[in-house]
């Protein structure tokens, strides 16, 4: 006597369904497999062990190692810059001014919005490893020909049909094609969140760069101002002594035209100025017409920047990270591209009940069921694949060179900005000697003058030489300001990768 199979189910649908269970077993087991594509591994670089120019008082750079490199810093990042890095040069008015970025700038809202953008795609791209699953009602009410071919004399023209299915479709990931695309898409994100920060940095630096700008011209504005109320007096001297007599009417002509030049060198340095104070309220996307920074010149010390060791650079540019990630989604390409060379299979299956009767519906009677897969192989594209693979492996080693380059430029950056505060630095001592003898030399001038030893032609020289140093002396503390910010810009701010999602 043949057994009996459950819920009345005959032996050969019992060994269709074990048989197609043990199949789609063994084809999720397959689809864990290695996918195909070279795996990822970050392009070389050499880093230099050192920085060339590290002069500047202003920069602290990490102790060398003793002869035969005994020992390593236990943690090369510690003393390096964090967070809110233009918190160092302790401006208050430029900490609210930066704070205002991470909230209003619409630049570095956008950057966020692109990345978020990116950070959805992966979820896109890994709901592809997941089965498909739908469901649907059906209720329709049918008449057929009774003329129809082969119609029974006398038959049902009219019938209900109530159906009640639910479909599954799912494409296993064989050979990766799927979890590249995730490995590609979150290489994509990652970059996304990587220009966020770059953009950030860049937009900070900006706000810094300005706000320094501004207060120097403040402090020439300040200095010009002195020297007007300087001239004037000078000029009512001149005067005086042409009414006794003492000085000739060429004196007078000399201190005016003096005076007049410094007010017109005065007014100038306002179109700078607001300029520059526009800029900051664009920045900081602050209304215009009532955005105002009152006149503060420059009163602060330069603060030390500290280096840290040249390898940890890779780990703090966002520019670099953001190359870097670029070439691992570049790499995944080549693997989504070397998938397409194999089979698609697809495992699909569909359940549910149909009757047309509502009463017997939801029965077991009514129950319907198929379950299938589906392969298929391109077998002819006149080479296309192979094209689009080369054309992934090309562009994955162009974007590898583009990282190399751009670790490149990083290193140059900061010596950039290196020679330049050790430069500067030099500079601003020697003008500060050469303001000092200008500022002898007036005294001495202005003395002889008023003792009628000498003419005002010397003392109008004098003075136009001091003007000068002072305000070059005025200009190199506005560009040392400048270096260090970009110094600090170059380094990466307060970023490391350690803050990619």
């Amino acid at each position: 006597m043949a057994e009996r199979s459950p819920k009345g189910c005959a032996p050969s649908q019992h060994a269709a369904r074990a048989g197609f269970v043990r199949a789609s077993l063994a084809l999720i087991l397959v689809s864990g497999c290695k996918p195909v594509g070279p795996n990822y591994s970050r392009p070389g670089y050499n880093a230099p062990s050192v920085y060339k120019e590290t002069g500047a008082t202003t920069v602290v750079a990490p102790p060398p190692n003793p002869q035969g490199g005994a020992w390593q810093p236990a943690n090369p990042s510690d003393g390096m810059l964090k967070g809110k890095w233009w918190e160092i040069y302790q401006a208050p008015r430029l900490n609210q001014l930066e704070e205002r970025i991470d909230s209003s700038n619409v630049q570095l809202r956008q950057a966020m919005e692109l990345y978020l953008a990116a950070e959805a795609q992966v979820r896109a791209a890994r709901a592809n490893l997941y089965p498909t699953l739908s469901v649907g009602p059906s209720i329709s009410r049918d008449r057929v020909s009774a003329h129809r071919p082969l119609a029974t004399p006398g038959g049902a023209t009219t019938y209900g049909d109530f159906t009640i299915a639910g479909q599954a479709s799912w494409e296993p990931d064989f050979w990766g094609r799927i979890r590249r695309t995730v490995e590609q898409a979150r290489a994509n994100a990652q970059a996304g969140a990587a220009d966020e920060a770059n953009v950030a940095l860049t937009l900070h630096a900006e706000m810094a760069t300005d706000y320094f700008a501004l207060r120097g011209l403040d402090s020439q504005i300040k200095f010009l101002t002195d020297s007007v109320a300087d001239l004037e007096r000078q000029l009512d001297l001149t005067q005086r002594r042409f009414a006794g007599g003492v000085a000739t009417e060429v004196d007078v002509a000399q201190a005016q035209t003096q005076l007049e030049t410094v007010r017109a060198q005065l007014a100038d340095l306002g179109v700078a100025r607001a300029q520059f104070e526009h800029a900051i309220g664009t920045l900081a996307n602050d209304s215009l017409p009532g955005f105002s920074i009152p006149p503060s010149p420059i009163d602060l010390a330069l603060p030390k920047v500290p280096l840290g060791v040249p390898s940890k650079l890779l780990e703090r540019r966002p520019d670099i990270a953001e190359s870097e990630r670029l070439a691992a989604a570049a790499n995944a390409q080549i693997g989504i591209n070397i998938a397409a060379f194999y089979p698609t299979i697809t495992l699909g299956g569909t359940g549910g009940f149909e009757s047309t009767n509502p009463g017997t519906w939801i029965q077991g009677p009514s129950s319907l069921w198929s379950l299938g897969a589906q392969a298929t192989e391109l077998l002819f594209d006149a080479g296309q694949r192979h094209a689009l693979t080369d054309v992934a492996r090309h562009n994955y080693e162009a974007q590898a060179d583009a990282y190399r380059n751009s670790v490149f430029q990083a290193f140059d950056d900061v010596e950039d900005q290196l020679s330049a505060l050790r430069i500067l630095e030099q500079e601003a001592a020697t003008e500060q000697r050469a303001v000092d003898a200008a500022q002898h030399s007036f005294d001495l001038s202005n003395t002889r003058y008023k003792g009628g030893v000498t003419s005002y032609l010397e003392v109008l020289t004098a003075e136009q030489t001091l003007l000068q140093a002072q305000v070059t002396a005025i200009n190199i503390e506005s560009r040392q300001f400048a270096a260090s910010v970009s110094l600090v810009r170059a380094l990466g701010g307060g970023w490391d990768v350690t803050q990619l999602p």
